[in-house]
């Protein structure tokens, strides 16, 4: 196998010469907010909608006009710590990542959101204000279903139960293998594992194959630097787990990243 570099790496990603990770993420946030920017979803941004599929066709129909998508930019947060929650969010196209507060002694990284994945529906189900920020890794576009019909949904939809209850198991599986990983040391493990998750089938349908992240976006999630995850990559590619392709991620092998290094 032909040897890989870091300048390969570092091109196929479009991470060229970084500068040290900073905390915050910098980008020419809107001033106007994201509710005033919200339009009706297109018939693709639909078609991107994982859940919408799965209900029954009646419901589909009217559910689907209280939907609205928007825009947003680098650094912009869909949900911030304390703030009500009044819609449930998706992500049709983009990287979304959940976090502590900024201010706290020690920054968290809890998950990140790739295409096709839907999150806060516990905060909805209990009616409480947000626990995490959600943030804009890339410019991202984000769907969101509001409060009112996403309960209407719970109340009138058998097959909308069943989803969500498939989220919430699959979801509380993704944060106790998390925690798991927050006590290891291991760069490489650490990119493997969050690898893994962010290729979850069932919470983000969206990916498919390929995963359209960079390296400074990686170690946002991974909290390393890009330096380190590009070694990472390197490792995990020459083990032929990952393929690094331009703009990208490819999965080869899901279940050996899963449980990396014992593949």
């Amino acid at each position: 196998m032909a040897s890989i570099t870091d300048t390969a790496v570092r091109a196929a990603l479009g991470s060229p010469s970084p500068p040290p990770l900073h905390p915050s993420l910098s980008g020419a946030v809107p001033t106007q907010p994201l509710r005033l920017r919200a339009r009706a979803a297109s018939a693709q941004e639909m078609g991107a909608i994982p859940w919408l599929k799965a209900i029954e066709p009646e419901l589909r129909e009217r559910v689907s006009a209280s939907i609205q998508v928007a825009e947003v930019e680098v650094g912009e947060r869909i949900c911030r710590i304390g703030r009500e929650a009044n819609f449930w969010f998706g992500v049709i196209d983009g990287l979304l990542k959940m976090s502590n507060d900024e201010a706290a002694a020690r920054q968290v990284t809890f998950t990140g959101v790739p295409p096709g994945g839907w999150f806060g529906e516990g905060t909805l189900l209990k009616r409480e204000a947000y626990r995490y920020n959600i943030q804009a890794l890339r410019r991202s576009v984000v769907a969101g279903l509001p409060l009112d019909s996403f309960h209407e949904l719970l109340e009138t939809s058998l097959a909308f139960n069943r989803y969500v209850l498939n989220q919430l198991n699959e979801r509380l599986g993704q944060f106790i293998a998390a925690r798991e990983i927050d006590r290891q040391s291991d760069p490489d493990l650490r990119v493997a594992r969050n690898l893994a998750a962010l290729f979850h089938p069932q919470l983000y349908p969206g990916v498919n194959g390929l995963l359209r992240i960079t390296q400074q976006e990686l170690g946002h999630l991974v909290g390393l630097s890009r330096q380190r995850v590009n070694e990472a990559l390197r490792h995990l590619q020459a083990q032929r787990l990952i393929a690094v392709e331009y703009g990208g991620l490819r999965v080869l092998d899901l279940a050996g990243l899963r449980v990396y290094p014992q593949q």
